[in-house]
């Protein structure tokens, strides 16, 4: 797993927008560098990794609309829970509809 990091000198972002354009900049460095050994990968297992890979970037998206105020700080949470529910499932082989409510 990656921590973000800042270049020597830069302070950590203090605003809400900053501190979530960070994470989802660091989710969408993940995803790059795993995207490169996607090809490396067995077939049989290039199809689940490429939807965990998918899920982070849903999970980008989030934080992205969360720094535009589009969504609030519990959608937040939860479509980043809902991410990681479906990885999960997706890891037993057991299949999870992608529209899931809590109500």
């Amino acid at each position: 797993m990656r921590i973000a990091e800042f270049p020597p000198g830069e302070r950590a972002p203090r605003s809400r927008r900053a501190r979530a354009l960070a994470s989802a900049r660091v989710l969408d460095e993940v995803v790059d560098d795993h995207l490169r050994s996607l090809r490396q990968l067995p077939p049989e297992f290039r199809e689940p990794y490429a939807d965990h890979l998918a899920e982070l970037v849903l999970v980008a998206q989030a934080y992205r609309h969360y720094a535009a105020g589009w969504i609030s700080r519990r959608e937040l949470h939860r479509r980043a829970r809902a991410a990681l529910r479906r990885m999960d499932a997706g890891s037993d082989g057991r299949a999870v509809p992608r529209a899931t409510r809590r109500r």
